[in-house]
């Protein structure tokens, strides 16, 4: 049944190429294949079993960056990225390339806490390697310590409500420092928070390599974490965590965290602007970058531009808006197309006239980074922390 509402879907494409008008893969390689309609139709012809699984089909389907430029532009109401998660999913077993990932990474979530004091040891020798290959920064280094390690609770003054993060990986063990920029503004906006035990991967790595089981797996044990928490908000800092707590899980589970949002949108509507007061430690002038899954995926574009500005500080925007080429596991696989995609928005950020360069995904930060030195990358979090608390912890 399945494999006949996916074929179904397939066949809903009417070739209008309307999907193709954002897509950064095709805008670089401007081959059919590159592109998400060529994507459908090489997936419709694999289920009618009228091509292979090969390499080279493989490398069409799983350079998708997964960035949910299209969602929404398909006039039949094809679902896009959701059919290049099914394709892959079908394909993985012939896909040898990502094989060795798949592997590492199924060892990294069972082990999270080994796998992170593993890196710490090994990073003197690993990330020069990595960072001379071009996947991370050269300046990247290890944190002393994880944002959590069991539940917490912390409890303002004068409770105004109750809300809960979602860490997400890359908060956790990469910027734990901005998991405790997000408590402090919310502690000091009198919002009692929540950092539960138990969480896990929100299962979109998983899913990019094609491992759905796994990926259920973990939205099922996210959703028994999070789902008896009585709270207003769930908040996380990684728009690509909310995109699939809140939207991918009732694709592949049946229900999801309906109340996930991501952190610009709550704060804008809850912050008091008579307490935000330009510090003198941070950036006046900053241009914005808008991470691919906040502004496609979650709709959410104009929400962090318009918090910045009510903390006092302008917003240079840069000409050639676009993906950073991060995309996760794509950053790795397909580094040729994701360095392009980089060098084009690093080029443009260094034509404005900007001081720093601010974005709400820590997945952009890490790429962005990796081709800007000339001036900072921030979190969105650590500037409103800043204005609203004067950098102070609460």
């Amino acid at each position: 049944m399945k494999k006949e509402l996916y074929l179904k879907d397939l066949e809903k494409c009417v070739r209008c190429g309307s999907c193709k008008a954002y897509c950064p893969t095709y805008d670089e390689e401007r081959t059919e294949a590159m592109g998400a309609r060529g994507r459908l139709v090489l997936l419709r012809e694999l289920a009618l079993q009228r091509l292979k699984p090969t390499p080279v089909l493989n490398e069409k389907i799983f350079s998708c960056i997964l960035c949910e430029a299209c969602s929404g532009l398909c006039p039949a109401g094809v679902d896009i990225a959701e059919k290049i998660y099914n394709g892959r999913n079908i394909l993985k077993d012939s896909d040898k390339k990502r094989r060795y990932l798949r592997l590492l990474l199924k060892l990294g979530i069972k082990n999270p806490d080994i796998s992170f004091r593993l890196l710490q040891l090994l990073q003197h020798i690993l990330f020069p390697y990595l960072a001379k290959k071009g996947f991370i920064p050269s300046m990247f280094r290890m944190p002393g310590h994880t944002f959590k390690k069991e539940s917490r609770i912390y409890k303002p003054l004068r409770p105004r409500g109750r809300v809960a993060v979602f860490t997400g990986c890359s908060v956790n063990f990469l910027y734990p420092h901005l998991g405790v920029s997000l408590i402090n503004v919310l502690l000091k906006s009198g919002y009692e928070v929540i950092v539960p035990a138990g969480e896990v991967c929100c299962g979109i790595p998983f899913r990019s390599l094609g491992l759905d089981d796994e990926a259920i797996r973990l939205a099922k044990r996210n959703m028994r974490v999070f789902g008896r928490l009585k709270v207003e908000a769930v908040l996380g800092l990684c728009p690509t965590c909310i995109l699939s707590i809140k939207n991918q899980y009732p694709k592949q589970i049946g229900n999801g965290i309906n109340n996930a949002v991501d952190v610009s949108s709550f704060l804008l509507e809850k912050f008091d602007i008579h307490q935000l007061s330009l510090n003198f430690n941070q950036p006046s002038v900053v241009t914005y970058h808008d991470p691919c899954h906040l502004s496609y995926g979650l709709g959410v574009r104009d929400e962090p531009r318009e918090l910045l500005k009510r903390s006092g500080i302008s917003i240079i925007e840069k000409k050639e808006q676009g993906c950073c080429g991060f995309g996760g596991i794509f950053s790795l696989t397909c580094s040729d197309i994701s360095n392009k995609l980089l060098q084009r928005q690093a080029e443009s950020f260094l034509k404005t006239d900007a001081k720093a360069v601010v974005t709400a995904c820590p997945g952009c930060m890490v790429n962005l980074s990796k081709a800007i030195t000339r001036m900072p990358v921030f979190h969105i979090v650590e500037l409103i922390e800043e204005a609203y608390c004067g950098g102070n912890e609460v």
